[in-house]
């Protein structure tokens, strides 16, 4: 779900927000609003969400079925949440790669996980999803975790995680969709569209690039229509689990 837009002439055109971008400006737009925030993005994240990403990766975690000796490909993996954990369960005969495509990111989420003495068992790869850089095959579980609906074409996002994971392998995608009841709509918006560039403001001094987050997620598909684009992609069994009311949800689908 692109939205694109094209004249006889013109260049194809994505949403950027609420607004409409040439399609080879995007991930330059994207890139500008993390380089803005990573330094201080951690500290955002619980700010904004009183804590409870940290529940939300949790329960993916639980569902991904890593064990010893797996491969996972973390996509968009920042500040390496999910990587950190994984590294403990597959332990020192697996392998985690933490993929993003934004270099201040992973410089970010680098330093942080060699702090904590996360290291042995971890790749560092700077990486665009839509073309992974790795062989067919080759994981045994994927995840994107807040990173799908900053992708353009998140339908070739979605076949190049197939083709990277093994037959039976697993993706994951957590992300920010749609609430399940019209009260929590109106309080999320109005959170959404005051309090985080506020907020955005203050820490970061960057009201812009939360402005744009808020709209982000106003603009990814919604459950069932990820859901339809999985199945699309090719991966079976697709499922997805709605947490905190909808506000985030939580896919999952194997590869057959």
């Amino acid at each position: 779900m692109n939205d694109q837009r094209k004249g006889s002439d013109a260049e194809p055109t994505t949403h950027f927000g609420f607004k409409n971008v040439p399609e080879s400006q995007k991930a330059e737009k994207v890139a500008e609003v993390f380089h803005s925030v990573a330094a201080k993005y951690d500290l955002m994240n619980d700010l904004l969400s009183g804590g409870m990403h940290r529940l939300w990766k949790r329960f993916a975690i639980e569902l991904s079925g890593v064990r010893t000796g797996n491969r996972v490909l973390d996509i968009a993996g920042g500040t390496g949440d999910l990587t950190k954990k994984f590294s403990h369960l597959v332990g020192p005969t697996g392998e985690v790669v933490l993929a993003d495509i934004n270099a201040s990111m992973l410089k970010v989420g680098r330093d942080r996980l060699l702090d904590l003495g996360v290291a042995g068992n971890v790749k560092f790869v700077q990486a665009d999803a839509e073309k992974l850089p790795f062989p067919d095959n080759h994981f045994d579980c994927v995840t994107i975790a807040f990173g799908l609906r900053n992708v353009t074409h998140k339908e070739d996002a979605l076949k190049s995680m197939l083709r990277v994971l093994k037959p039976g392998g697993r993706l994951l995608v957590l992300e920010f969709s749609k609430p399940t009841n019209k009260l929590m709509s109106k309080a999320y918006d109005a959170y959404s569209f005051a309090f985080m560039p506020l907020m955005g403001k203050l820490i970061t001094n960057d009201s812009e690039s939360y402005r744009y987050l808020a709209e982000s997620i106003r603009m990814h598909p919604n459950q069932e229509t990820l859901k339809s684009m999985m199945v699309e992609a090719g991966f079976d069994r697709v499922t997805y689990h709605n947490m905190t009311a909808g506000i985030v949800a939580l896919h999952r689908g194997i590869k057959p």
